[in-house]
C-alpha cells in the first residue's frame, strides 16, 4: 500500500536534512585541511567527545578567558549559567606561539585523524596556582595528585572557542555500550524510564554497592543508569576490560529491566565537590533525573583511610543537594552497606546495633586475598566477579615485576643487577630482562643528551619497557641513575597497574663512589674536563619512599641481593 502524503513528506524531509549536515561536514572536513593542527592526547580526547556529544552541555567549546575566570571565581559561566570546573584547550608554549594568529585550528586524535575544528576566541597564559586553588582547594602539588596533573601535564597556554565536530574519537572496545546524550535520552524512553539515577562507578562493584544502589533506586522509584568512567584508559590496559566484565557480570544481578550499563568518556579531575556538581549537570545532559553522590565522591584518596580523605566528609554531597533546584536533578545520598551474619543480608551502616555481628572485608584486605590465592566469601562478592577478577589478577607468585635500583654512579647498581638476573634465571620460572643504564643508553636512548629533560625521558622509556615486561609476567630489573623524583613517580604509578614495583635505593656515600670511579667520571668532573655529573655539578634526589635501602660500602653484591630476594619472598613475588 503506498504511504500517505504526511509520511512521505517526512522522509523527505529527513533525508534533505541529513544531505545538508553531510555536506556540511564534507565542507568542514576540505576547510580544515588547510588549518593548523593540534594533536589531543588522552584527557584532551575525553573533553573533546563530551563537548561533541553535548555531554558537557552547555559549553559548545572550550571556555575562553572571561568564561575561565567567571567559573574559577563564582562556578557560573559569564552568562551566569552553572558550570562548576574549567574545561579548555591546553597546548605548550611552542604551539600557542605558532597559533597566535591563527583564527580556526584543527584538532586531530594522537595518530592525526581529524576530529574537530576549533574557531579562537582567545590564547591565554592562566595562572596555575590561582586554577589549583579554586577548583582542587590547594595549590600545593604534594597535598593533591589533581594539583601535580595541573602543574606536570597541563600545557602552559589555555585556548578558548567554539568547536564544530566531524567525527568523533574512535573506540574499537565495548562499542554497544559506549552510547551519546541523545542515545541514553531514546533508550530510557524505549524501556519506559521516567526515572532514572545516574550511577558513576571508578572501581569494581561487589555485593554491598549493589545492595546499596538497588535500595537507593527503589526509594527513589527509579532504574539505574550505571556508567563507569573510562576516559583515560589505554587499548593495552587490563584493568579497564576486567572492570567492565565485571560490571557486565554484576548487572545479571539486578531485577529485570532495572539496570543498564553505558560506559562515559571521562577524564575525572579528583576535584571533590566541584567533581560531583560537574558529574551531576553531565548525567541531567544524559537523561538522568537523579544521580547518586558518595560522601567522598570525587576525593582523590577515596581508597585510603577515611582520616586521609583530602574534602570534608558530605562536602560532595551537600554541594550537589544546594543546586538541586537549579540542575534539576536529584541527589542521591549512597550509604554505606554493612553485612549482618546473623541476618544473613545486607543493611545500612547506620542501621547497625550493638551487638550485631557483622562481616567487612577492607579493598586492601580484598587485594591480600587475591595476591594470595585465599578465599573471598559469596557474601561479599558474587563467584562470577570473583572468577573475573582471580583472571585478570593472579597471585603475586605468578605476576610480573619490576625491581628498579636508583642511585649515584659507582653505588653498585649494574652489580646487583647482574647478581639478581642470574638469581632470577636460577628460578626458571619467568622471563628475566636487564634494563642497565648504559645499555639503555646506547640501544634505546642514544640521541638523548644529559639534560634535565633528555634524563627524565630515558628514565621514562625505560619505564614503558618495564610495564610491557611486566604486563606480560616478566621481570625487569632496571638500574639508571635516575636522579629526579618525577619521572620515578611516573613509573611507580605506570608499572604498579600491572604488577610488583619494587624500588631499591642504593644510598652508597659519593666518597666511595668516588674511590671506585671505574669510568672515570668524577675524576674528569672534579678537574672541569666534563660537565653534568650526577652528584657533582648535577643534582641526585634521593627516593622518598623507596622498598629497600642498600649502601654497598657495608655489604657484598652477594649480601645485597640476598636481601632483595627476601623481601620479594616476603610479599610473595617468589617462592
Amino acid at each position: 500500500m503506498p504511504k500517505n502524503k504526511s509520511q512521505i513528506n517526512i522522509t523527505n524531509d529527513y533525508s534533505e536534512t541529513l544531505l545538508v549536515h553531510f555536506r556540511r561536514i564534507e565542507r568542514l572536513k576540505e576547510a580544515a585541511l588547510s588549518y593548523p593542527s593540534v594533536h589531543l592526547n588522552k584527557r584532551q580526547l575525553c573533553d573533546l567527545e563530551l563537548l561533541i556529544t553535548r555531554g558537557f552541555y552547555p559549553l559548545t567549546g572550550y571556555l575562553c578567558q572571561k568564561d575561565y575566570e567567571s567559573v574559577m571565581e563564582n562556578m557560573r559561566l559569564a552568562n551566569g549559567t552553572l558550570w562548576p570546573i574549567p574545561i579548555c584547550l591546553d597546548v605548550s608554549d611552542k604551539t600557542a606561539l605558532t597559533l597566535k594568529d591563527a583564527h580556526s585550528i584543527g584538532l586531530t586524535d594522537e595518530e592525526g585523524f581529524m576530529l574537530a575544528v576549533l574557531s579562537i576566541k582567545s590564547i591565554w597564559k592562566p595562572d596555575k596556582a590561582l586554577e589549583a586553588r579554586a577548583v582542587f582547594g590547594t595549590d600545593d602539588p604534594a597535598r593533591h595528585p589533581g594539583v601535580r596533573e595541573l602543574y606536570e601535564k597541563t600545557g602552559q597556554w589555555y585556548i578558548g572557542g567554539d568547536i564544530e565536530g566531524i567525527h568523533l574519537p574512535i573506540h574499537y572496545d565495548f562499542k554497544d555500550m559506549r552510547f551519546t546524550p541523545s542515545e541514553t535520552h531514546r533508550l530510557f524512553a524505549q524501556h519506559g524510564w521516567r526515572n532514572v539515577i545516574g550511577f558513576q562507578a571508578n572501581k569494581y562493584l561487589h555485593s554491598a554497592h549493589k545492595e546499596m544502589s538497588l535500595r537507593s533506586a527503589r526509594d527513589a522509584g527509579a532504574r539505574i543508569f550505571l556508567q563507569p568512567a573510562v576516559g583515560l584508559t589505554h587499548p593495552g590496559d587490563l584493568d579497564h576490560y576486567t572492570r567492565i566484565r565485571c560490571y557486565q557480570e554484576i548487572i545479571k544481578k539486578y531485577p529485570k529491566n532495572m539496570i543498564l550499563l553505558g560506559l562515559i568518556p571521562l577524564a575525572t579531575r579528583k576535584a571533590g565537590p566541584r567533581e560531583a556538581l560537574m558529574e551531576t549537570i553531565i548525567r541531567k545532559n544524559y537523561g538522568c533525573s537523579h544521580f547518586m553522590v558518595s560522601n567522598d565522591h570525587g576525593d582523590p584518596f577515596i581508597n585510603s583511610d577515611s582520616e586521609k580523605l583530602f574534602y570534608p566528609g558530605h562536602a560532595a554531597q551537600d554541594l550537589v543537594r544546594s543546586f538541586e533546584n537549579e540542575t534539576m536533578i536529584k541527589m542521591v545520598p549512597l550509604k554505606n552497606m554493612i553485612y549482618v551474619e546473623d541476618k544473613a543480608q545486607y543493611i545500612p551502616e547506620d542501621e547497625v546495633t550493638q551487638g550485631m555481628n557483622i562481616k567487612q572485608i577492607s579493598s586492601a584486605e580484598l587485594q591480600r586475598r587475591l595476591e594470595n590465592g585465599l578465599e573471598i566469601p559469596e557474601w561479599f562478592s558474587c563467584s562470577e566477579v570473583v572468577a573475573e577478577l582471580r583472571s585478570a589478577y593472579p597471585p603475586r607468585s605468578k605476576q610480573g615485576f619490576t625491581i628498579f635500583l636508583t642511585g649515584l654512579s659507582g653505588s653498585g647498581k649494574s652489580t646487583l643487577a647482574k647478581v639478581l638476573m642470574v638469581k632470577f634465571m636460577e628460578l626458571r620460572d619467568r622471563p628475566v630482562t636487564l634494563l642497565d643504564g648504559d645499555i639503555v643508553r646506547l640501544n634505546l636512548s642514544s640521541e638523548l643528551s644529559f639534560s634535565k629533560e633528555h634524563r627524565n625521558l630515558n628514565i621514562t622509556r625505560i619505564g614503558f619497557v618495564a610495564s610491557e615486561i611486566t604486563k606480560n609476567k616478566g621481570i625487569a630489573i632496571c638500574a639508571p641513575i635516575a636522579p629526579y623524583e618525577e619521572p620515578r613517580r611516573y613509573n611507580r604509578e605506570l608499572i604498579s597497574r600491572h604488577g610488583g614495583y619494587i624500588e631499591v635505593y642504593m644510598s652508597t656515600p659519593i666518597e666511595v663512589c668516588e674511590q671506585r670511579d671505574r669510568k672515570g667520571l668524577y675524576k674528569k668532573a672534579r678537574l672541569g674536563m666534563v660537565k653534568g655529573v650526577t652528584g657533582i655539578d648535577d643534582p641526585y634526589f634521593p627516593p622518598l619512599n623507596p622498598e629497600i635501602e642498600i649502601n654497598t660500602e657495608e655489604m657484598t653484591p652477594d649480601e645485597a641481593a640476598q636481601d632483595v630476594l627476601l623481601y620479594l619472598e616476603e610479599q610473595g613475588y617468589i617462592r
